[in-house]
């Protein structure tokens, strides 16, 4: 990887830390501290709780996608207010589709973050769209899927995510934030790079891991396929289509190939490119919003376009 350290522009593009692994191996792992460490991920929590999920699902633990949300919500509506969101299915808190009031950029976030229950706070957002149509981006509705987990399984996120996919990925360390025994839907996870790379690469094997299912092919395929448009049309084009809690961009889209991925915020990504059989994760000091495309240039305009002259 000689022509990714050769161009140096990533380091006045404040990143910190860049791993790249190509088919069983790692091309090259770099950290501006010398040592990989555990580090946040922000809004990349949200593809972890994805998986989660999806193991929820394949285990029986929970029934479904198109199940609607209300089942496991019932002490919120007895308190008398509106529970229209009992209409929302798994699926549309997945795709960003709830139809919650939810302005852009996930503005609401810091309010449900100090809520006494974000789970009510979410909740008692007002429907204004039909959902399952309109895309918002909504940390809300992910710390619902946080709390679906933890009614269905008996267990915060993090605690199922242990047994079921940090172990048995071997993860070196994981802390996640919660508030009354729920894991934070929408970040609040923090791993070390290399954890992150494992797991990145459970999603290019299509969910094996040393010879064993951790989760299914078709849970994969669907969660990492585009549902909705959602911020393709956005400048930058640091976001993308969106699947299940992950972002999806077409190689029309970053001119190199067909990827997903994982997106924190300030320009935090893990990458995944099927067809050049390669995860890339990308560390970035939080600067402006739109200062993520200096991520993005890193790995569209120097990693990948390197690996397809090697």
């Amino acid at each position: 990887m000689s022509y990714l350290l050769e161009k140096g522009q990533w380091r006045d593009w404040q990143i910190t830390s860049v791993i790249v692994h190509k088919g069983d191996r790692k091309e090259t792992e770099w950290h501006e501290g010398g040592e990989d460490a555990i580090g946040p991920l922000y809004s990349c929590t949200k593809s972890v709780l994805s998986a989660l999920i999806g193991i929820a699902v394949d285990r029986g633990d929970l029934p479904g996608v198109d199940e609607p949300i209300d089942r496991w919500f019932q002490r919120y509506a007895a308190g008398g207010g509106d529970d229209s969101w009992g209409q929302i299915t798994i699926k549309q808190l997945l795709t960003m589709t709830p139809g919650f009031e939810w302005p852009d950029f996930d503005k609401p976030y810091w309010e449900l973050r100090k809520s006494r229950d974000p789970v009510a706070y979410a909740l008692n957002q007002p429907l204004v769209h039909l959902p399952g149509h309109a895309f918002t981006y909504n940390s809300g509705g992910s710390h619902l899927l946080s709390a679906i987990l933890t009614e269905a399984t008996g267990k915060s996120a993090l605690q199922y995510a242990r047994e079921h996919l940090f172990e048995p990925l071997g993860f070196r360390a994981a802390k996640w934030s919660e508030r009354g025994g729920i894991s934070e839907g929408g970040t609040g996870l923090a791993l070390t790079g290399n954890d992150l790379v494992k797991f990145g690469v459970l999603y290019l094997k299509e969910g094996l891991w040393d010879g064993k299912r951790i989760l299914s092919t078709s849970w994969i395929s669907d969660s990492t396929t585009m549902h909705h448009r959602a911020l393709l049309h956005y400048e930058p084009p640091i976001y993308g289509g969106f699947g299940y809690h992950w972002w999806c961009t077409p190689s029309n889209h970053n001119g190199v190939a067909d990827g997903y991925f994982a997106f924190g915020h300030g320009g935090q990504y893990l990458m995944i490119v099927p067809e050049l059989d390669t995860v890339i994760m990308v560390r970035k000091r939080i600067t402006k919003r739109n200062e993520a495309i200096w991520s993005r240039k890193l790995i569209f305009d120097i990693i990948l376009p390197g690996l397809l002259r090697t």
